[in-house]
C-alpha cells in the first residue's frame, strides 16, 4: 500500500496519471515513448526506488541503445521501455513457470519482476514495471554516485555499461531534458571546405586497414565543432589521429574527431558539449609520435561509432553529414529571410 501511494503521488507531481492501465499501448504508435511519457514514469521509479530521474531515465536509455544496435536479439517488450530480460530472469531461473507474473513467488525464485504500476502483477510487457524492475535492482546498492556505480555494476557486469549509463546519467543532468538529439556539422557551413565519400578507402600508415570516417578537407584553424550533444570521453594524443577528441552522445554513439591542430583549452574529458560548440581547428597532427604533422594535408577526420554492448563498431557518417549540412543551409537560409 505505501509503494502504491508513493507512486500515485508521483504520478500526480508528473501530471501524467500512470497507473494499472499505464502499459497500454497507446492508439498512435508513434507517440509511444513520447519524451513527456517517459519523463513522468522515470519520476515515478525516482521516488519509488531513492535515485535520481536522471539516472532511471540513463538506465532506460541504455537499454534502448541496445535495442537499437541489436533488434533481433533484444526485442522489445513493452511498449517503449527499453529492458530486454528473457523469461527465465524475469521469473526465476528455478521457478516452474516461466510465465509466472506473481510478485512474490517471483522474489521467491530469484526473478527480477517487479510490480512497478500497482495493479498486483510482475507483467514483463507493462513498460512500468519493466522500468521498476531495473531501477529496483539497482537502487539496492544506493543511490550516491558510487552506489549506483556499484548497481550497475552488478546488474551488467560490464564496465563498459558502468561508464556509459553515467554518461547518459550527466547528459540528463546539465541539459535538463531527455531531447537531446539536436546536431551540427562539423565545420561551419559556408567556409571553404570539401569532402566526399571514403568510407572504405585503403590507408597504409601504421599496416594495412579501412578507412573508417570522412575527410573534410579545409585550411589549417578552421573551427571544429561538436556535432552533438555529448560527454567528451577521451582527449589527447593518437598515433593514427594525431591531436584528437571523442564525444559520446545519449544515442550511445562515439563521435571523434582527428588530425587537429590544437583544442579548445576550457575542455576536459568528462565535460559535457552541445551542438556546434567549438571544440578545436583543423590540422594536419598524426602518423607519428606526439607532435607529428604535416604528413599529409590539413583535414578534419570525422568518425562515427555505436557501442553494441560489448564492442563498437563504426558505420559510414557520410549520409549524416549531408543531412546535417543540409540543415544548417535550410536554417541560416530562413533566417536571412526573417
Amino acid at each position: 500500500m505505501k509503494k502504491w501511494m508513493a507512486l500515485a503521488f508521483a504520478a500526480m507531481l508528473a501530471g501524467t496519471w500512470l497507473g494499472p492501465s499505464a502499459h497500454a499501448a497507446p492508439a498512435d504508435a508513434k507517440e509511444a515513448g513520447a519524451p513527456e511519457q517517459r519523463r513522468a514514469a522515470y519520476g515515478q521509479m525516482a521516488l519509488l526506488t531513492g535515485l535520481d530521474w536522471e539516472q532511471v531515465a540513463a538506465l532506460d536509455q541504455y537499454e534502448r541503445t541496445l535495442r537499437k544496435a541489436r533488434p533481433k536479439t533484444r526485442p522489445k517488450l513493452g511498449s517503449w521501455a527499453g529492458l530486454y530480460v528473457s523469461t527465465e530472469q524475469w521469473s526465476g531461473m528455478t521457478n516452474p513457470d516461466s510465465d509466472d507474473r506473481d510478485p512474490a513467488s517471483i522474489r521467491f525464485f530469484g526473478g527480477i519482476g517487479r510490480d512497478g504500476d500497482g495493479d498486483g502483477k510482475a507483467d514483463r510487457s507493462s513498460d512500468i514495471d519493466l522500468l521498476y524492475a531495473q531501477a529496483s535492482a539497482v537502487a539496492r546498492f544506493g543511490s550516491s554516485p558510487d552506489d549506483f556505480s556499484i548497481g550497475v555494476w552488478e546488474f551488467y557486469h560490464n564496465q563498459r555499461a558502468v561508464q556509459r549509463i553515467n554518461q547518459f546519467s550527466l547528459l540528463y543532468r546539465t541539459f535538463g531534458r531527455l531531447d537531446l538529439d539536436g546536431s551540427a556539422f562539423p565545420v561551419p557551413v559556408g567556409t571553404d571546405y570539401s569532402y566526399r565519400s571514403t568510407w572504405g578507402t585503403a590507408r597504409g600508415w601504421g599496416g594495412h586497414r579501412t578507412h573508417e570516417g570522412t575527410d573534410i578537407f579545409a585550411g589549417y584553424g578552421l573551427p571544429v565543432r561538436s556535432t552533438c550533444f555529448g560527454v567528451i570521453e577521451n582527449m589527447g594524443w593518437n598515433a593514427y589521429g594525431g591531436w584528437r577528441i571523442g564525444i559520446r552522445d545519449a544515442d550511445n554513439r562515439y563521435h571523434y574527431y582527428a588530425h587537429l591542430s590544437g583544442f579548445d583549452k576550457s575542455l576536459r574529458s568528462g565535460m559535457t558539449v552541445e551542438p556546434g560548440r567549438t571544440i578545436g581547428w583543423v590540422g594536419s597532427s598524426g602518423y607519428g609520435k606526439p607532435g607529428t604533422s604535416g604528413k599529409f594535408p590539413p583535414h578534419l577526420h570525422y568518425g562515427i561509432y555505436r557501442d553494441r554492448g560489448m564492442i563498437e563498431w563504426a558505420f559510414d557518417p557520410y549520409p549524416l553529414l549531408r543531412q546535417w549540412e543540409k540543415a544548417e543551409y535550410k536554417a541560416k537560409k530562413a533566417k536571412s529571410r526573417r
